[in-house]
């Protein structure tokens, strides 16, 4: 660790000495300027202070702008978003509002309001804190256009040298430039919150329109960021942004740079923001998603030349996500699927908008994840990271690391496929304990408690049974499993244990999200992408990413999966929050970790998948009986069918060549035989050579006393078919009907 300066071990040492230092220098400063010109050649000595001539040809850094799939605008992508506007297309009321509410005698001064210095100095010596600065414009703009030479960040003795580098370098700007020119750099270059700098952007972001067209209360709304742009964003906190908007109006007024008429109408003005789409603050955390890439793959170049990035956003479907996601979540909090134990988001919104202190290192509200993407190319059409961006930029779908739980199975499943088994495979749905690592014996259970015996792997993934998955992944080996999950796109540690068959190990959403592709496309699991081109200013192409395609599965092997998968929305864990509700041909699998504190759904088309993730940053139990069907299915419903009432569905996928028939007894797997139930007996699909050669051995004439159906069965000599009390022979006209 680098060793503190002697400075700064003086000033955390001594801090009432230099309080008193500090109080001293500033009168010194403000009744004999003798420390200032005399402190000018210590503190700018070396270059230290940067030469003001660099302002003649400055340029504050350009955004490049990210478009959607479509080609309509979604954001600027910079460290810095801003668009700069020449003082002539800023109105005078814009201009005043920010010279009377920053500094009223800005053309009056040089550089430095002497008349404010006394006061300040009194105030601060009174608190025994720094309660009061002094800083003028052109201050305010030496210290924003050389952060990286003028430090903000410094207290003590070092934050009075930093303040006389400020009062040398303003005095520097005031004598090389005009006042207009000193204004215009600063209204520019001023951080009005939000991401955005300087007025015109903070208008586009905040009002969706031009800083030109702004009326008196926008304009003094843009004028009452500066003092907190956090603590006063319009967007977070209305109530206070008004309250101080209102206090700019009165300080404008009290100055006469408005009538008492045009005040008292501006003061009842409602806060009317600009939508999202129309102030470039869509889909947030897809735009940074793609930041982060174009850093990578461009550096600087990404912020200083202005690129044009063309994406594989669909705006529409962004809208319906955001939507659909922050819409169950609000039901959930509201306790519609029972009662919520913790703080909701308005709750501790409220919170904050009070001045209380809510917020950590993580988010302390339910929050979730929404990505959807096209299979066939992997395009993300949506992605949405968490529900309040400016708050928590921490991306849940593309960094948070999280047990998939549920929505792991079908891997484990897909892995049985390929080899060998078959969904009428049957496995054992009973207890069983494991040893661990530690000496401590793992007992794993079904979400109820219950355990079926016998069951086939299709009903062991449909109603999502715990110790099948656990018994099959431990027949194929863990290795089989890890290595498959990675043919999946999952790039995250799988460690060699049998919980992770249930889905313990840790994934990142987007790509357990993605993983589902594999299913959508019969076998070809595509990678999630975001960037279609990119162009310079030239509109020549620069980049252009090609999709990642590889082959997992074989398309019998997938077609089965997705005909077991069916079968999770049909009549599965997900028949009541999502297959009563959406209607088109569609697979999915629901996910909820054993302690209720992670809740998945993703399901897909021939040409969307889809999926949601609920959770607290720190992990905790979502609320008792918490499952994922229930809590995140709905979000998954809700936003697949406003897609598909918006176009065409898909066709359900195509039966392809090497799967076969087989009329089966679901109990044993095997072939049924004359004597088989009707309740007992369904038509299965399997890939040629897996099919089951022998007839069951359970039942048999000897065990039946019910009356017989007539019927001859296809394929079969028997005429005497036992039927249950009360039941009618079966649909022969209809042999693939599940009873």
């Amino acid at each position: 660790m680098k060793e503190p300066s002697r400075l700064r071990r003086f000033t955390e040492s001594n801090p009432k000495l230099v309080r008193g230092i500090l109080f001293a220098a500033t009168f010194l400063i403000a009744f004999g300027g003798g420390l200032a010109y005399g402190g000018w050649v210590l503190v700018c000595r070396e270059g230290r202070c940067p030469p003001v001539q660099i302002l003649d040809s400055y340029t504050p850094r350009q955004t490049s702008k990210v478009y959607a799939a479509d080609g309509r605008f979604v954001a600027e992508v910079g460290l810095e978003r801003r668009t700069l506007v020449k003082i002539g297309e800023i109105p005078k009321l814009v201009q005043d509002a920010f010279v009377f509410v920053e500094d009223k005698r800005f053309y009056g001064h040089s550089g430095i309001d002497w008349i404010r210095v006394p006061g300040a100095a009194l105030r601060n010596l009174r608190a025994g804190s720094t309660q009061q600065g002094f800083s003028t414009i052109t201050m305010q703009l030496a210290r924003n256009v050389f952060p990286e030479r003028i430090s903000r960040e410094r207290r003590g003795l070092e934050g009075l040298v930093r303040k006389l580098k400020e009062v040398k370098v303003a005095r520097a700007i005031e004598a090389r430039y005009s006042k207009d020119k000193i204004l215009e750099l600063y209204l520019n270059q001023i951080n009005l919150g939000n991401g955005a700098y300087g007025v015109e952007t903070a208008s586009q972001r905040y009002f969706g329109k031009s800083v030109q067209d702004l009326n008196l209360a926008e304009a003094a709304m843009l004028a009452a960021l500066p003092k907190a742009p956090a603590r006063y964003n319009p967007r977070r906190f209305p109530e206070r942004a008004i309250q101080r908007r209102n206090v700019v109006i009165e300080v404008m007024r009290r100055n006469g740079a408005i009538s008492d008429a045009d005040a008292s109408l501006a003061k009842a003005y409602p806060l009317r923001l600009g939508s999202k789409t129309e102030s470039g603050e869509v889909a947030p955390y897809f735009v940074e998603w793609v930041r982060q890439q174009l850093d990578e793959k461009f550096g600087a170049r990404l912020y200083e030349q202005g690129l044009r990035v063309y994406t594989t956003l669909d705006l529409d479907l962004q809208s319906a996500a955001e939507r659909a996601l922050e819409n169950q979540i609000r039901a959930i909090e509201g306790g519609k699927y029972g009662r919520f134990p913790h703080r909701t988001y308005e709750q501790l919104t409220a919170r904050a908008a009070n001045g209380e202190e809510t917020s950590a290192a993580n988010s302390p509200y339910l929050q979730g994840a929404f990505v959807a993407i096209d299979p066939r190319d992997g395009a993300v059409r949506a992605l949405v990271g968490g529900r309040e961006f400016d708050e928590s930029k921490f991306n849940r779908a593309t960094q948070a690391l999280r047990q998939p739980g549920s929505t792991f199975k079908p891997i484990v499943y897909a892995a049985a496929l390929q080899n060998g088994r078959s969904p009428a495979t049957v496995i054992d749905d009973a207890p069983v304990t494991l040893p661990q690592l530690g000496g401590e014996a793992w007992s794993p259970q079904n979400y109820d408690g219950k355990f079926e015996g016998p069951v086939t792997l299709r009903r062991a993934l449909y109603m999502s049974r715990n110790l099948p998955a656990i018994r099959t992944g431990m027949e194929l080996g863990e290795q089989t499993v890890i290595d498959m999950a990675k043919r999946f796109g999952l790039t995250t540690t799988i460690p060699p244990y049998p919980s992770i068959h249930i889905g313990a190990a840790d994934v990142y959403p987007i790509e357990m999200i993605a993983s589902y592709t594999t299913f959508a496309n019969l076998g070809v699991r595509t990678g999630p992408n975001a960037i279609r081109r990119v162009e310079n200013q030239r509109g020549e192409v620069i980049w252009e990413p090609q999709p990642e395609r590889t082959q997992v599965l074989s398309s019998p092997e997938a077609w089965l999966m997705v005909n077991m998968m069916k079968d999770v929305v049909i009549r599965g864990t997900a028949a009541g929050s999502v297959g009563s509700r959406f209607r088109v041909p569609s697979g999915g699998k629901t996910g909820t970790t054993n302690d209720g504190a992670d809740v998945w759904f993703i399901g897909y088309t021939a040409d969307l998948v889809a999926g949601v993730w609920m959770g607290f940053d720190r992990p905790q139990k979502i609320k008792s009986n918490a499952q994922g069907g229930q809590l995140a299915g709905p979000a998954y419903a809700a936003f697949m069918t406003e897609v598909y009432r918006r176009k065409p569905a898909p066709p359900d996928w195509p039966r392809p060549e090497g799967i076969t028939t087989r009329e089966i007894d679901r109990t044993t797997g095997q072939l049924a035989n004359p004597y088989c139930t009707p309740d007992v007996v369904a038509i299965e699909y399997f890939i040629i050579g897996t099919e089951p050669i022998e007839e069951c051995t359970v039942h048999s004439p000897f065990n039946m006393t019910q009356p017989f159906d007539t019927t001859v069965r296809p394929g079969s000599t028997s005429t005497r078919v036992p039927l249950p009390p009360g039941k009618a022979p079966r649909d022969t006209a209809n042999p693939f009907k599940i009873p």
